[in-house]
């Protein structure tokens, strides 16, 4: 890149903090440093035109897992582990609305719904170990989280009793991540989108940067990659692609709410008189296991036949759109924040749950310098 001396000085000289990715955890990250270290020089580099991976193609929960994926969590973990990673979700929550407050995303907070199919024996698990769930949450909510609540909406091939979580709520993360991106140019944080990082070395007392279109270089290097980590760093997280769908505007859509079929592997919302519907991974993991964005026949056709066949069966719909995110994921959900080297760092591996864990993974991230 031909680059001016006013460019190289204005943006790329004399870089505190650079920030590797401008999606939730990123900007949050940014706008931390900023608050602890006001005269800190912050550099974001993004390499899509848009922030890239899940930010702005999720669907928008602001959820912490529904009773089925705790209940499974407890399989794997201890119930202080799970109790600590739902408490990070909630926190996280909290501090996205009180960043940019509730308008400025658009929040509703509708509750969550997990239903269940007919010949599932998933609904008895959960109703055998709801109160057990909802006792060891209780200090954190101080209120019951999980209840049954019978038929309100029109769903097919689904038992009648549902599982509602008063706590649980949506969000417009075109919003969020409009707000977040407003509130970090307004603190003086640099920006530069359709820059990919190829390469980073460490020197003494900084890090040298190589990117597709420049070299610089920064005093400490934070990677917030999430679903991409695993091109720069070697760490326990591998990218999990989830594809969704929208349909076109619904005439007097009775649904409303968040969604959770088959242990989160599905998940639905309503969004301006349309409904919103994601998943589907669980039909081939190791496909879905990609870097590269795009939707499969077999995931899509899924996604259509849920929705003819059990959320709008007696609707006519037409789908409008379609697209993917890339997560990153891992055997543990709990997320990486660590310092990797001297000079640098990562938060990353959200498990899914980027909405609600990524403002206070980004905290955490600016807080370990």
């Amino acid at each position: 890149m031909n680059l001016s001396y006013w460019e190289i000085k204005s943006w790329l000289s004399n870089i505190d903090y650079t920030i590797i990715g401008s999606g939730i955890v990123g900007l949050n990250c940014a706008l931390r440093l900023k608050g602890r270290f006001p005269k800190a020089n912050i550099l974001i580099l993004e390499k899509g035109i848009l922030p890239q991976g899940a930010s702005t193609k999720n669907a928008g929960f602001a959820c912490f897992g529904s009773l089925s994926e705790l209940i499974d969590d407890l399989k794997y973990q201890t119930q202080d582990d799970v109790l600590k990673l739902v408490k990070k979700r909630v926190n996280g929550l909290k501090l996205l609305r009180e960043t940019l407050g509730d308008v400025a995303i658009d929040y509703q907070g509708l509750g969550g719904y997990e239903l269940f199919r007919d010949k599932d024996d998933l609904f008895e698990e959960c109703l055998a170990k709801k109160e057990t769930i909802n006792t060891f949450l209780k200090p954190l909510f101080k209120d019951e989280v999980y209840q049954v609540v019978q038929t309100k909406f029109q769903f097919q091939n689904i038992k009648s009793s549902y599982i509602f979580n008063q706590f649980e709520g949506q969000i417009d993360t075109g919003k969020m991540m409009q707000a977040l991106l407003r509130k970090a140019r307004s603190a003086g944080i640099k920006i530069l989108n359709n820059i990919t990082v190829e390469t980073f070395s460490e020197t003494t007392g900084s890090v040298k940067v190589k990117t597709n279109q420049l070299e610089f270089t920064t005093s400490k290097l934070l990677i917030a990659t999430n679903g991409f980590a695993s091109q720069l760093l070697n760490e326990a997280v591998k990218p999990a692609r989830a594809q969704v769908l929208i349909t076109k505007p619904i005439k007097n859509l009775h649904i409303k709410g968040t969604f959770h079929l088959n242990r989160g592997y599905y998940y639905f919302r309503n969004i301006d008189n349309r409904i919103l519907l994601g998943g589907g991974r669980n039909l081939d993991f190791k496909a879905e296991e990609t870097m590269q964005f795009g939707e499969t026949e077999q995931i899509q056709n899924k996604l259509k036949e849920l929705l003819s066949s059990t959320i709008l069966p007696n609707t006519n719909f037409e789908i409008e759109q379609r697209w993917s995110g890339i997560m990153g994921v891992g055997r543990q959900k709990n997320p990486i924040v660590k310092q990797v080297s001297n000079h640098v760092l990562c938060g990353v591996r959200l498990g899914g749950m980027g909405v609600a864990i990524g403002s206070f993974v980004g905290k955490e991230l600016a807080d370990l310098i």
